[in-house]
């Protein structure tokens, strides 16, 4: 029976199964769809808690105020100032909200007509 279902190994166990039910208000016909199809294949248990539970990484949570464990890395590292490595040799996209700023400013200029706004993206690039 342990190949019955193969990677289903909750329809392995006979206790897991769930009874045959089907959701209330269909169409004529879907129910009994519903009903073949639960014949096909089982409806296996729920996961339980415990399932769950075991399933979600584990993340150690560490106190705020343990030593660091880089201790020759600036605090600084990965930011774009000060000593360490920059963002971009740490792996962190660079993002320019400024010009994010600006191109949403010529968008409405042009969409509103709005010289004043033009205006004003073309002062604040330059």
């Amino acid at each position: 029976m342990a190949e019955a279902y193969g990677i289903r190994t909750d329809l392995n166990m006979p206790q897991a199964k769930v009874k045959r039910m089907v959701a209330k208000n269909q169409t004529w016909g879907k129910a009994s769809e519903q009903l073949a199809s639960q014949r096909m294949v089982p409806m296996g248990a729920p996961p339980t808690e415990v399932q769950a539970r075991t399933q979600q990484p584990k993340r150690e949570i560490k106190p705020l105020g343990r030593p660091t464990e880089r201790p020759n890395e600036p605090i600084t590292a990965g930011a774009p100032f000060g000593p360490g490595i920059g963002p971009v040799a740490a792996g962190i996209p660079t993002y320019n909200p400024t010009s994010a700023a600006v191109e949403e400013l010529k968008m409405l200029a042009q969409l509103e007509q709005n010289t004043d706004l033009a205006d004003l993206a073309s002062r604040w690039m330059s």
